[in-house]
């Protein structure tokens, strides 16, 4: 069933389409600019810093010819940029940029966009196709990753629970520890292979191309999966080590293995927050150390919950009540760790409580937080049957009964406790009540416990076996989804990069433009997005062309929709586009634009005759 849940999931999320993590602020020369001369290079600002191909731009003449390039670069050194030197001598016309590039949180990027010298071209070239993944690649990349993500929790959650649990047969747990080693040192070599064809969107086979190779071990990613080995390598021979050590006290693990466990276990856990979203974007070292806590108390919580699992099923005797009780305590730590670091870290990749459900990146939390409720779900009943159980073992409290001396006040001759003495003789014969041969036990007096059913504590045991396999088979999908969490665009930097990247070119529409702005009026069925086309999108006369798009994705027809354009700092505007409905989108024809400069576009959307909602956008007029 585990197996099973795990190929399934494995094969969707090798199957969701890429996500470019860093967005472009700006280009220069910008996006549908005319120049009047040559550049002498093309420069792009991203809104994190990205790592640099050898193939990272490719510039297209106006008659569709690949301008030959010198090798790129950062801007002044800024890590956030990427520049590449023109050739003189380019000729008039349109020319088309296409661009990729790794984002701080090894993630690739890319894009396209224009610019003319002169005058644009009668006929602008073809936007090049945007070079995403190879499919074959990308499954087995996003294989590896998770992969590697469960054989963590496995390694490090099996060492914490024989190190802080100590159960007293850890011979089972053998198994696991080493699966886990094994499953995470293939994992992350594969993963190291395969890193060059992830960044340039090849086949597998370009995975022996030494150049490309030798580009990988020296990136953030590279050097992050090369500690890894360092770290799994050092960890073998700690374990070793130990192996052949006499075993520790039963009831106590030196304070030395637990100071290199730990430090082994943050070490790996660094190797993952250094290549991934907490690398970029805004607090960096805090979101690095809950990135870091987070994964470890993960594995610590889930990884912990197999080494038990195994522990009830495989043990010759059953484990003592203490070590499930260690466990619970551990767990409810890491609980408590998961929930703190996760709302941070939740907060931190949306940005607004709208991005929860209107990105990617938020649709994937909500799943992750509704998987993560129905573990808690399962905890909450592991802990239930933790607690009985811990009470069927209690000993049980009999109320003592000290025999009378004889010629005691009060007292006759001396008898066996509940066998002699005032109202205990036999009915109608005024004699001492004799015991049954055999029958040693006292019986319940008022103030005595009941004791439990004999077989109440294995029922407990299998009660417990039960609850903590699901909560293993819920942890795993936990896992899964946590790592298409973290292949997602984060929603704030989905909205930073929308703010900021101004216009993109339209196919087919020399020097045409289009820009989306979302809305929202608050009221069910009233949100969705207005994709707006200017053409040529210059000064003087333009073309307007307006679609409106419902929260399905599907054409919508709306009341009214206005438009307006702004240019604050020439104080000119507002001027009304003037939009008539045309019977499924709205339009006009001569919209005029006297100067150049980055205007301001407002929308207003009415939905129905009471509700309607502005929105607005920057968009570059060029000359």
């Amino acid at each position: 069933m585990l197996l099973g849940a795990v190929l399934v999931l494995l094969l969707l999320g090798g199957a969701a389409p890429a996500s470019a993590h860093a967005g472009l602020r700006g280009a220069d020369p910008e996006d549908g600019s005319v120049l009047e001369s040559a550049p002498r290079y093309v420069t792009l600002t991203f809104t994190e810093s990205v790592g640099l191909l050898e193939d990272s731009f490719r510039v297209y003449s106006p008659e569709n010819r690949r301008v030959s390039l010198g090798e790129p670069q950062h801007a002044d050194g800024a890590s956030d940029t990427a520049r590449i030197d023109l050739p003189d001598g380019l000729a008039e016309g349109t020319y088309t940029v296409a661009w990729r590039v790794i984002s701080a949180d090894s993630h690739p990027a890319s894009g396209a966009f224009s610019f003319s010298i002169g005058k644009p071209s009668p006929t602008a070239p073809a936007v090049p196709a945007e070079q995403v993944e190879h499919p074959v690649t990308k499954s087995l990349y996003d294989t590896g990753r998770h992969l590697a993500y469960i054989a963590a929790a496995l390694l490090v959650g099996t060492a914490a629970f024989v190190a802080l649990c100590r159960p007293p047969d850890p011979a089972p747990l053998r198994t696991p520890l080493l699966t886990g080693w094994w499953t995470l040192l293939t994992a992350t070599v594969a993963l190291l292979v395969l890193r060059a064809p992830y960044e340039t969107g090849t086949a597998p086979a370009t995975a022996f191309d030494a150049s490309a190779f030798a580009r990988t071990l020296t990136g953030r990613p590279g050097i992050a999966l090369l500690t890894r080995l360092a770290l799994l390598l050092l960890t073998a021979a700690v374990l070793l080590w130990l192996s052949r050590r006499p075993a520790p006290e039963p009831d106590r693990t030196p304070r030395a293995h637990l100071a290199a466990g730990a430090a082994l276990s943050v070490g790996l856990a660094l190797t993952w927050a250094a290549a991934e979203h907490a690398s970029a974007g805004i607090q960096v070292p805090l979101a690095m150390t809950s990135s870091v806590l987070h994964l470890l108390a993960m594995a610590c919580w889930l990884g912990g919950l197999t080494a038990l699992l195994l522990t009830l099923r495989r043990t010759r005797t059953p484990p003592p009540v203490a070590t499930v009780a260690r466990f619970s305590r551990l767990a409810f730590a890491s609980v408590t760790v998961l929930v703190v670091t996760g709302v941070y870290q939740s907060w931190r990749g949306l940005g607004s409580w709208a991005a929860l459900t209107e990105t990617s990146y938020g649709r994937t939390l909500t799943v992750k937080l509704v998987v993560t409720a129905l573990l808690l779900a399962a905890a909450g009943l592991s802990r239930h049957w933790t607690a009985r159980l811990a009470a069927a073992k209690a000993p049980v409290a009999v109320e003592e009964r000290v025999p009378q001396l004889v010629g005691a006040a009060g007292a006759g001759p001396e008898t066996k406790p509940g066998t002699g003495g005032p109202g205990n003789e036999e009915p109608g014969t005024g004699k001492p009540r004799t015991e049954e041969p055999g029958s040693g036990e006292p019986e319940a007096g008022p103030g005595d416990r009941p004791r439990p059913p004999a077989d109440e504590p294995d029922r407990h045991r299998r009660a417990l076996r039960l609850s903590v396999l699901v909560e293993v088979a819920v942890g795993i999908v936990v896992l899964l989804v946590t790592s298409v969490l973290t292949g997602t665009l984060p929603a704030r930097a989905e909205a930073a990069a929308a703010e900021t990247a101004g216009t993109a070119p339209v196919a087919g529409l020399p020097g045409a433009s289009t820009v989306t702005i979302p809305y929202d009026v608050g009221t069910p069925g009233g949100k969705g997005r207005v994709q707006i086309t200017l053409d040529p999108g210059r000064v003087g006369e333009n073309g307007v062309q307006a679609v409106v798009f419902g929260a399905d994705g599907g054409l919508t027809i709306v009341p009214e929709l206005r438009l307006s354009f702004t240019l604050a700092a020439k104080d000119i505007g507002p001027v009304d586009a003037r939009l008539t409905d045309r019977g499924g989108y709205w339009a006009t024809s001569d919209l005029n634009l006297p100067l150049e400069g980055t205007w301001t576009m407002k929308a207003t959307v009415r939905v129905t005759e009471l509700d309607q909602v502005s929105a607005s956008r920057k968009v570059r007029i060029a000359r």
